[in-house]
């Protein structure tokens, strides 16, 4: 599969126009060593395929740095030494074929992956500096400085007030009035105050779908974090939940780093500042998401935006 895909993309068909320039993406100097055939092909062989990461990581403050990282699910291998920074501040998305890798990095940077048997890493990853894999590292301390979000809206069976609050109540919170401006910011940082603040007690699994999934947010912000990981957050929506969503996201960058995956190149597009393709377990192309999308610099990655492969 991944030969054929190489020798598909090798042909240069389907070329893209850059408005900017008159050119298309082809005609860019692309290395013969690095043309989509080549790059996919190493990766498909478990080779190191060198990252084409553009200038515009460079200039951004690293909220995440993660380095030659490799993960094992016993004998097989599904991350190959990706080495990349997530932009403070901003908004990271993670895309490529099903199978290649996005959810086990994502689930990586908040050491998820130690809950599946079998699971070994090597390289490292760090937060605002501070190494996640360290033996010294404690492991819930560090899930609360990441708010996680998964495909399904998983609201806990009680009212929406707990679960907002839930993770204070974890870490021994009592105070009311504490609980009560946490739960009403956060809603409010989730777009859901105004549609729960009348049926706080009532529960939440009598929301709809968005309004779960924005409840979920609720609830992972409201410890504050410093990342959010979004594992395909719309992928159950409705087109209008998935719009309140992609709006949420623009409205909550800036104040939060997000690292999100997306199988959809269009929600790729609008909500992200930054975009990583991979492929095979290997990180193939990283940059600003208007260059990645008008003019990236790999054929390979120029294929999978415009819907050749994958």
């Amino acid at each position: 599969m991944a030969t054929a895909h190489a020798n598909m993309l090798s042909n240069g068909r389907g070329m893209m126009s850059d408005a900017a320039t008159g050119k298309t993406s082809a005609d860019a100097a692309v290395p013969a060593s690095r043309s989509a055939a080549d790059s996919l092909a190493a990766a498909a062989r478990g080779e190191r395929v060198a990252t084409e990461t553009h200038l515009a990581l460079a200039a951004e403050e690293a909220a995440v740095e993660i380095d030659d990282f490799c993960l094992w699910y016993g004998a097989s291998q599904a991350l190959y030494d990706v080495s990349m920074v997530i932009p403070r501040g901003k908004v990271t998305a993670l895309i490529g074929p099903s199978g290649c890798g996005k959810s086990t990095l994502l689930r990586s940077v908040n050491r998820l992956n130690d809950l599946v048997e079998g699971v070994r890493i090597s390289g490292d990853m760090k937060l605002s500096g501070a190494s996640i894999y360290d033996s010294s590292i404690d492991v819930i301390e560090l899930r609360k400085r990441m708010g996680m979000v998964f495909q399904k809206p998983n609201p806990f069976p009680m009212s929406i007030y707990e679960n907002v609050v839930y993770p204070l109540r974890i870490d021994g919170e009592r105070d009311r009035r504490v609980l009560d401006e946490v739960c009403e910011r956060s809603l409010r940082g989730a777009a859901l105050w105004d549609e729960a603040k009348d049926r706080l007690t009532t529960s939440a699994l009598g929301l709809s779908g968005g309004q779960q999934q924005r409840l979920c947010i609720a609830r992972a912000i409201a410890a504050d974090p410093e990342v959010l990981l979004m594992d395909e957050p719309c992928s159950a929506l409705d087109p209008i939940a998935t719009g309140r969503i992609e709006d949420l996201i623009e409205e909550l960058k800036g104040e939060y780093t997000i690292l999100i995956v997306t199988h959809n190149m269009q929600q790729a597009s609008r909500t992200s500042d930054f975009t990583a393709f991979m492929y095979l377990g290997s990180l193939i192309e990283y940059g600003g998401t208007y260059e990645m999308f008008s003019r990236p610099h790999l054929k390979a990655t120029e294929a999978y935006v415009s819907g050749r492969f994958g």
